[in-house]
């Protein structure tokens, strides 16, 4: 026996029933600044509801198309096969495909992971999509070290009632993992940054509560004689300086009032906000303009951050969902016949005067045709034999064939 054999042995062999790394789970609950953080609470912040809906519609809303290679390395939509309407228009009976897309994205966003289950015919291919709840979702080793995913069942799937789980097999999943440290299954970002979004939580609690207060800070009135009767005092004190009551507070013999608490402004309440709003968009690699701080965004720069936002934001997301659907939607066969792809052309896409002069451009070097250009404006075509797929040179503006006859017809 080779050492080789020994060593993929080894890996293939189960680790206490349970997959590697999940030794270390950034657990979710209470933070340093003593609010509860879950991925639901956290979606309350402006903030975090704003940056997972940026990314979560910016990958449902662009185009997913199924292609299969041609001769020469050339490629094509793959109108006929059944993946290109489930991906493009409708994964399941109950879901159009931006609504899928946008839905596995927010699980990824908040639980670090998006699983939808495959549908298949008898002949193994694939009918339909179903996303599930990833915070009910297990995923293991049996004891011969095989993946599996465990699904929780509840009452309302339509289970007759019955709880418990099912097992399915990763051929029956699409699993889209976020980063994670042993490449099968991704942490919630929620978890990782429970401090960062606590500490935005209680901010916002606190300014609630301030201004529910009646703008007043907490305090103590000083009073130079004795008294018998705190209550009423401070009951009096109470109701006059409430915002819920419009009487004035009365101070008499000599009391007066000490404040005990900083007020927000030294305390740098809206500057902690605002940095927070700063970490959060960090977290989820967000252009601040994007959700509202224009403080350090101009005109000029805007537009840079928005390519930056497609190049480090989206095409990561998108890179990981082509792999994960190519690997688990198409068979063996397929695979070296037909890829899966988004088309991110749409947020590339400049103003009408820079389009205009790009495509001048590929039209006069000769490697755009008249029919390619109005294709990507959604334009009808010209027929073919009034010029609408012949390529030009610069110079003459003829058709290269015209040019290779040397001006002749």
């Amino acid at each position: 026996m080779s050492i080789f054999s020994k060593i993929f042995r080894a890996r293939d062999k189960p680790i206490q029933n349970s997959l590697p790394g999940l030794s270390f789970i950034p657990w979710l609950g209470g933070s340093d600044a003593g609010e509860i953080v879950t991925e639901r609470s956290a979606m309350q912040m402006t903030a975090v509801y704003a940056c997972v809906r940026i990314i979560a519609e910016a990958m449902a809303g662009l185009p997913l198309h199924v292609y299969k290679y041609g001769p020469n390395g050339s490629k094509e939509k793959a109108y006929d096969h059944p993946l290109y309407r489930l991906l493009h228009d409708e994964p399941n009976p109950e879901m159009t495909s931006f609504v899928w897309r946008e839905t596995t994205m927010t699980h990824i966003l908040l639980w670090g992971n998006s699983y939808s289950q495959i549908i298949r015919d008898r002949a193994g291919r694939v009918i339909s999509l179903y996303p599930l709840m990833p915070n009910r979702m297990k995923v293991d080793r049996d004891q011969n070290g095989h993946l599996y995913y465990e699904y929780s069942l509840q009452s309302d799937d339509g289970a007759e009632g019955k709880r418990g789980s099912v097992r399915l097999q990763p051929s029956d999943v699409l699993h889209v993992p976020a980063l994670g440290f042993d490449g099968l299954v991704g942490y919630s970002p929620i978890a990782m940054a429970k401090n960062a979004i606590g500490l935005s939580m209680a901010a916002e609690k606190y300014g609630a509560k301030f201004f529910a207060d009646g703008g007043t800070p907490k305090g103590a009135l000083k009073i130079p004689t004795a008294v018998k009767d705190y209550d009423k005092i401070r009951e009096s004190w109470r109701n006059g300086m409430t915002s819920r009551n419009s009487n004035v507070a009365i101070l008499e013999k000599g009391t007066e009032y000490q404040p005990v608490s900083i007020n927000p402004h030294d305390a740098q309440f809206l500057e902690t906000r605002k940095f927070q709003i700063d970490e959060i968009a960090r977290i989820f690699r967000i252009p601040p303009h994007m959700i509202g701080d224009l403080d350090k965004s101009s005109f000029s720069n805007i537009e840079q951050q928005s390519l930056e936002f497609v190049k480090y934001t989206i095409d990561p997301w998108v890179a990981r969902w082509e792999q994960a659907m190519f690997r688990a939607l198409l068979s063996e066969n397929e695979k070296s016949q037909m890829f899966i792809k988004f088309n991110v052309d749409g947020l590339l896409r400049g103003d009408y005067k820079t389009r205009m002069e790009g495509y001048a451009i590929a039209r006069q070097n000769g490697w755009m045709t008249m029919n390619e250009i109005r294709e990507l404006e959604n334009q009808d075509r010209v027929p073919a034999e009034q010029g609408g797929d012949a390529f030009l040179v610069n110079g003459n503006m003829i058709p290269v064939t015209r040019a290779m006859k040397g001006g002749e017809e």
